[in-house]
């Protein structure tokens, strides 16, 4: 979650973006955030796939208005007619984006993300919060997240202590967890039980060979450099070739971990997007 100090710097530097160049109409911002630092990446004058869905979170269809402000009308305007909100609307449930990846379709490709558009479109799930919105995203990606069995961990150092969070979820859902060496003691020390397995191509209980065999079920892999970068690569193309969910981030373990949970905590329901916008009044 963003500081509300940071989300008004974001704030602050579009509307100076937007009167810097005179845009009238959408204008599509790449923020970085690192802590409470706030990098512009690049300003474009036009709409970006994130419109449609924040159009269908919150009820305000901002393509129409967007077209009505080029040709002249004001915000004020709109505002009058009910077109605008007279303020950002509070939502009373979460909304939350997720990517569908083509991986299916390319086996031999490595499944680590980085800064480049590899999606192919995107869904969007809504829950009471965002561990129930996320199963929702992911069911609706075609993801077949399990909700219990074995689950392979293997996390960088800078991650082992976020880690212990999502080993800690997993078990308590039922998983079975099998990690590499260093994770496995990480666990341990913090009072998880972990099932130590052996470097890829080293012995009987090769992940790689595991995730072939049909013994793991989910698998979270954040990468580093060097040997661990080459097995998590060689892990990740298992993964891939055999449906299983492979996760490579800490974060992104973590909120598979949480919809894990919230699957067997909630009853999942689905409802027009109509009767979400009039719960804010739209």
């Amino acid at each position: 979650n963003l500081s509300e100090a940071v989300m008004d710097e974001v704030r602050a530097d579009t509307l100076k973006l937007a009167e810097g160049l005179g845009v009238r109409g959408l204008l599509n911002i790449q923020f970085a955030i690192r802590g409470s630092d706030v990098f512009v990446l690049e300003a474009n004058p036009r709409a970006s796939r994130t419109v449609p869905f924040i159009s269908k979170a919150t009820g305000v269809p901002l393509a129409k208005v967007a077209t009505r402000v080029m040709m002249g009308e004001s915000l004020a305007q709109l505002r009058s007619i009910g077109l605008v909100p007279d303020e950002t609307p509070a939502l009373p449930y979460t909304a939350v984006k997720e990517a569908v990846l083509p991986w299916k379709r390319f086996p031999n490709e490595d499944t680590l993300l980085g800064p480049e558009m590899r999606a192919t479109g995107e869904v969007m799930g809504v829950g009471p919060g965002a561990p129930v919105a996320y199963a929702k995203s992911l069911d609706a990606a075609g993801h077949r997240v399990p909700t219990t069995g074995q689950a392979f961990i293997s996390l960088a150092d800078r991650d082992k202590a976020r880690g212990v969070e999502i080993a800690r979820l997993l078990a308590d859902a039922g998983f079975r967890l099998f990690a590499t060496h260093g994770t496995a003691g990480h666990l341990a020390r913090n009072g998880i039980a972990a099932t130590h397995v052996d470097k890829v191509g080293e012995g009987p209980y090769d992940p790689v060979r595991l995730v072939e065999t049909g013994e793991i079920d989910l698998i979270v892999n954040t990468p580093a450099g060097g040997k661990a970068r080459g097995d998590g690569r060689l892990i990740r193309l298992a993964a891939n070739r055999h449906a299983i969910p492979c996760v490579t981030t800490a974060e992104g373990g973590l909120a598979v971990a949480r919809s894990i949970v919230a699957r067997t905590d909630t009853e999942f329901s689905v409802d027009p997007i109509q009767r979400h916008h009039a719960t804010v009044g739209r």
